[in-house]
């Protein structure tokens, strides 16, 4: 039988380029190669689009603060539309054959936004993963928020400041508002990406001048005290939940540091142990979390669980497939490998763009 040839897009412009890479190098080494044929395709940080050497797509693979992107075995692509999907070299316009479907694993602004789903969706080529609307407004935080609060989700307090408030963002209004404990994070970032912990005016005021050196707009939310609780959530119109896993960061918060580059940050257990009630909670929160924001194919969904309530903290659209991320890791604890759960999202992809090659496009 034909290999399904699978585009994986990874790299890109935002400030999380490294860990796409690393999310990269695991799908690789764990999807079906009897099944389907890897088109690994690099995005350099100035937005270069680069098919690698399937041997060797990645330079310094094993070592997270070092892995980076093989340009000398790479060739500069460009996707075209026509009979279906093809990759061309931008260098000598060779066809380079068609794509079939593409595996995003771009974390971040400019690829997990809805920036790329939208590219995929004009060239009509499957993707994995959510669709332009969903993506979009599970990157934005204050977007996300909102429809959740509208909802009847629960989610912790939060204001949000564009740049131009800047300089009359008070950290005595926002304790007022929040308590004398917050988070400051940029609105369109993930990773825990310019994200810090403030509990006094020094530290906010350092924390408010770093999220906008990486997004125009902030958030600050109030502290929850309480564990850290993640879902994986599997499916289209009829989504499945994994086993919950618990993260126990060996620092203040689970930073970036914890998430990707030290392996002993943070304590990561799976299955959570939790009251079933409790359990049963998160599972359906983060069913109807999933359907509220227009998912598809995957999220992870996070939450933050008190003594007497759980609250939705954040949705990733296109989480985190490095060999220390939670959503690989919760399906294998739910019985599915990871070989399996790469299958099940691409057929999920291809499933969703059958379906919509069937809606009419004509009133003739």
């Amino acid at each position: 039988m034909k290999k399904i040839r699978v585009g994986i897009i990874f790299g890109g412009r935002s400030a999380e380029h490294e860990v796409s890479l690393q999310s990269a190098r695991n799908v690789i080494a764990a999807i079906d190669k009897n099944k389907y044929e890897v088109l690994p395709i690099g995005i350099d940080k100035s937005g270069r689009w680069l098919l690698a050497d399937q041997s060797t797509p990645l330079l310094n693979a094993s070592d997270p603060k070092l892995i980076k992107l093989n340009h000398a075995s790479s060739k500069t692509v460009a996707l075209l539309p026509s009979e279906g999907t093809e990759l061309i070299s931008a260098d000598d316009s060779q066809n380079l054959g068609k794509v079939d479907v593409v595996f995003p694993l771009l974390h971040g602004p400019l690829g997990e936004d809805g920036t790329l789903q939208g590219l995929l969706r004009f060239v009509d080529v499957p993707c994995v993963g959510p669709g332009v609307l969903s993506s979009a407004v599970c990157m934005d935080k204050v977007v996300t928020k909102k429809l959740l609060q509208h909802a009847g989700i629960p989610t912790p307090n939060f204001l949000s400041f564009k740049s131009s408030e800047k300089k009359s963002i008070s950290y005595q209004k926002v304790k007022d508002r929040l308590g004398a404990t917050v988070f400051v994070k940029p609105t369109n970032l993930g990773s825990s990406v310019g994200i810090n912990k403030a509990s006094d005016e020094t530290s906010f005021e350092k924390a408010v001048e770093e999220a906008f050196t990486f997004d125009h707009c902030i958030i600050v939310e109030t502290c929850i005290v309480g564990r850290e609780i993640e879902i994986a959530v599997l499916g289209n119109e009829d989504p499945e939940v994994s086993v919950p896993g618990e993260i126990i960061p060996n620092d203040t918060f689970y930073s970036y540091n914890a998430k990707y580059i030290n392996a002993d940050g943070a304590k990561l257990i799976a299955p959570a142990v939790l009251d079933p009630k409790v359990e049963e909670k998160i599972r359906d929160l983060a069913k109807q979390t999933f359907t509220t924001l227009a998912c598809q194919g995957m999220a992870r969904i996070d939450f933050f669980v008190t003594k007497h309530d759980v609250y939705v903290n954040e949705v990733n659209t296109i989480p985190g497939f490095t060999n220390i991320s939670m959503y690989p890791r919760l399906w294998q604890k739910s019985g599915l490998s990871y070989e399996k759960l790469i299958d099940r999202l691409i057929q999920l992809a291809l499933e969703t763009h059958k379906k919509d090659k069937k809606l009419k496009r004509s009133y003739n």
